[in-house]
């Protein structure tokens, strides 16, 4: 009985180990994200608030539809909703926008959904854009780059945050740009206002 019940606690405290750093990890990336947040140009409650909003789209779409998981993007930047991706049909179009804009907070939406064939190919690409213009923007000293959101649908890069001013702007969309397999980038980020 005593042998049998080593390999038992050893199981159960692995188990509780595992828990724990999970919690642990947990702990670790909220307080990362607070520490972000706090770098950003958003006030950290507009932040807590656009995540909430983009929370209840997200949440609206896949209650509406199981499809709307893969092929609407969203990213929510001062109440503004950038909604990107590609659906099957204008009636998906048209009942995912209408979605959209019953949620609490959505104060405006850019839409940028399209109609179309969603290919894995193109899925992939697109998610190898998304990630190399982050890692051009992150190590651009000149960039904030914690101040933009991207997503990359079929070849178009979207942008949505804050430029700290217009040449800041420029130099995201021209490293968007430098990348082969973009076709064309739309940006609906706002510029900071000079302090007084």
């Amino acid at each position: 009985m005593k042998y049998v019940l080593k390999p038992i606690t050893g199981v159960l405290f692995f188990i509780l180990l595992a828990t724990l750093s999970g919690c642990v990890s947990m702990v670790v990336g909220s307080a990362a994200s607070i520490g972000v947040a706090g770098m950003e140009e958003r006030p950290l409650k507009v932040h807590a608030k656009d995540i909430a909003v983009a929370a209840k789209i997200r949440y609206n779409l896949i209650e509406a539809s199981e499809k709307f998981i893969t092929s609407v993007g969203v990213e929510v930047y001062e109440g503004k909703a950038l909604i990107t991706g590609v659906v099957e049909n204008e009636e998906m179009r048209a009942q995912a926008l209408k979605l959209i804009w019953k949620t609490d907070g959505v104060k405006d939406v850019y839409n940028e959904l399209q109609v179309g064939d969603i290919r894995i190919r193109n899925i992939m690409k697109d998610g190898w854009v998304t990630a190399q213009l982050q890692s051009k923007i992150t190590f651009d000293k000149e960039v904030l780059a914690i101040n933009y959101s991207i997503e990359t649908v079929s070849g178009t890069v979207y942008l949505i945050g804050i430029a700290k001013s217009k040449r800041e702007v420029d130099r995201v969309i021209a490293h968007a740009r430098s990348l082969g397999y973009v076709k064309r980038v739309i940006s609906h980020v706002r510029i900071k206002k000079a302090s007084s």
